[in-house]
């Protein structure tokens, strides 16, 4: 089936009227104890109508339902990707629920699907650019990065490597297409044939802007070429489009954010390393409105760095033009889905996405698609604590002043300034799952500015022949909606406001040396951890501030109940993967990759 179109009520959940009772919906609890236990794979969801994924699918599309009338593209058994959604969402417009009894799609899903299947192979994985946010009619998309001849060549090879040797590096095999394994058995015009069809699906969602998180030019593994990327495409196929370079350091530094127990003040990527090729690049018209010197993005701490990249890709959706924006990293399941992610709850934090969902609904759903449907391997993760998915969500009390609003106001009056720590009162403790941190995030950080120039060139190649569906989606948002020049403001932050001083903390008992469990059940601790929620304040908190705060206090408590922060198991000296570990240090893959301040 090619695809589905689904009005939002469609989606809900079985209908009361057989007299069965319905199942209670899934918890963010259960979501979590799912994502920490295995790792997303469409193709094992297959024949499972009571598993806990299909439920956590079809909370999703009812929770995407609630404000948009959408269309489905099917993904059954990973056919098109192996870590994509089953159904994968193609937002087409807001509605009310009047409206959904009158749904008519603006899209041809049919040849949606086919483009699709088409352009999958050009980038890494199959990861094909797949749109997720819809705000003013534009779609904000996320993919992986362009695949390289290594990966045309030899993928299964490849995703043995890319991957560690992981056992479902092998899965993407099965994706194949006899007309995939066609266009590989032939030199002449490989790339223009793939990366033809990635464009044509780029310009039928009208996408203009790609934003690379990637560090490196090309991703380089034992001396070979597998991925790309299109800053460096020679033919310039992509210099009709505005490429940013906005290097962001892998998921393998938030190893060492979990080792300085959770602190990213003073955490600065080592942007000398050997495979680090990739200078920041954004063109001049896209900084002047942003009060950043971009030219210290090297000196920038993980706060900074975080802050000033969602800025500037607000900034970019909110101007008043009618393209979309692709943000994409290597294999689109670390980096991307976190600035996917805090731009959902960003936008929704304004009331200008998904504006019925609650709290702990709008998290259950980025949780759930932009993070376990798309495939991010948090077991893979939590095991080598890379914790770069619970540096998104702890994340959000970097976000919560109005300077990251996208709301076309006039100027906002200061808020007053409030304390810049919490009493030991304003603490609400939470038991103590795990070994984890005596210390939390917080940090001021100052903005200037700078540019640098954006790619150049030209490529031709086959004519689109699908009218954009970026045109009528946007067309379908003027009728509702009202636009008029955007006016940014960028004002230095409060003192962060989450760090206590060192007296307004107790000590904490020491855990028995002679077990072997990383986890410490039988004492608590007075003072700043990550995993404690701020009790609500007497002052008068802004509704973005009071929205992102109740987000994050929620997704602390459940993470503590259920998957809780983690010492990372060593690697036995004699063991092969430790072995592979000294290697990969040994030949500059993998190095020291911050300094502190």
């Amino acid at each position: 089936m090619a695809g589905a179109r689904a009005a939002a009520a469609a989606s809900a959940g079985p209908s009361a009227s057989s007299g069965n009772p319905q199942p209670q919906e899934p918890g963010l609890g259960e979501l979590l104890e799912e994502f920490s236990r295995t790792q997303y794979r469409a193709k094992d969801c297959s024949a499972t109508g009571g598993s806990k994924v299909e439920r956590i699918e079809k909370r999703c599309l009812e929770l995407f339902g609630r404000d948009y009338c959408y269309s489905v593209i099917q993904n059954v058994n990973g056919d098109i990707c192996g870590h994509y959604p089953q159904h994968i969402v193609f937002l087409e417009y807001e509605s009310s629920e009047k409206e959904k009894d009158m749904f008519q799609s603006t899209v041809q899903v049919s040849k949606l699907q086919d483009l699709v299947n088409r352009s999958k192979t050009a980038r890494c994985r199959g990861r094909f650019v797949c749109p997720v946010i819809l705000f003013k009619g534009k779609h904000i998309c996320r993919s992986a990065t362009l695949a390289g001849w290594g990966e045309l060549y030899g993928r299964t090879g490849y995703n043995y490597i890319f991957s560690g040797g992981a056992d479902d590096a092998w899965a993407d095999a099965e994706d194949l297409t006899e007309e995939d394994c066609a266009l590989r058995s032939s030199d002449t015009h490989l790339f223009d044939k793939v990366r033809g069809y990635d464009i044509k699906l780029l310009r039928y969602l009208s996408v203009k802007y790609i934003c690379d998180l990637m560090v490196e030019n090309k991703k380089v593994k034992f001396g070979m070429n597998v991925t790309s990327s299109e800053k460096v495409d020679k033919a310039q196929r992509y210099a009709d489009f505005t490429l940013l370079s906005i290097p962001y350091p892998g998921c393998e530094f938030f190893k060492e954010y979990k080792d300085r127990d959770y602190m990213a003040e003073g955490l600065i990527f080592n942007w000398k390393q050997d495979y680090v090729d990739a200078p920041l690049s954004i063109p001049d018209f896209l900084t002047c409105s942003l009060n950043i010197d971009w030219s210290q993005y090297q000196s920038w701490d993980l706060v900074q760095q975080t802050q000033n990249y969602l800025k500037l890709l607000l900034s970019i959706i909110n101007n008043d033009d009618d393209s979309g924006l692709l943000v994409h990293c290597i294999s689109g399941w670390d980096r991307t889905p976190l600035f996917i992610s805090l731009l959902r709850l960003s936008l929704w934090a304004d009331g200008l996405i998904h504006a019925s969902l609650k709290p702990a609904e709008i998290l259950y759903l980025t949780v759930a698609y932009d993070w376990f449907l798309f495939g991010h391997m948090l077991v893979d993760r939590l095991s080598k604590g890379e914790e770069i998915f619970f540096f998104c969500f702890n994340f959000l009390k970097h976000i919560i002043s109005e300077e990251f609003s996208a709301l076309k106001t006039q100027r906002r009056k200061s808020l007053p300034a409030r304390d810049a720590g919490f009493t030991v009162e304003d603490i609400c403790m939470l038991r103590r799952k795990d070994r984890g941190s005596t210390t939390s995030l917080g940090s001021d950080f100052s903005l200037v500015m700078e540019s640098s120039p954006g790619a150049a060139g030209s490529f031709t190649y086959e004519t689109v022949e699908l009218v954009p569906a970026g045109a009528q989606t946007q067309a379908a948002w003027r009728k509702s909606h009202s636009s008029s020049p955007q006016s940014m403001l960028w004002n230095r932050p409060q003192p962060s406001e989450d760090r206590l001083p060192p007296h307004q903390g107790l000590v904490e008992a020491k855990s028995s040396s002679s077990s072997s469990s990383n986890h410490s059940d039988n004492f608590f601790r007075m003072g700043s951890s990550p995993l404690e929620v701020p009790k609500p304040r007497l002052t008068t908190l802004s509704e973005r501030e009071t929205r992102l705060q109740e987000v994050r206090s929620a997704f602390l408590a459940t993470y503590s109940s259920t998957v809780g922060l983690r010492a990372a198991a060593p690697s036995p000296s004699g063991a092969i993967g430790g072995l592979l570990e000294q290697f990969v240090r040994g030949v500059g893959l993998r190095g020291t990759s911050s300094s502190t301040l």
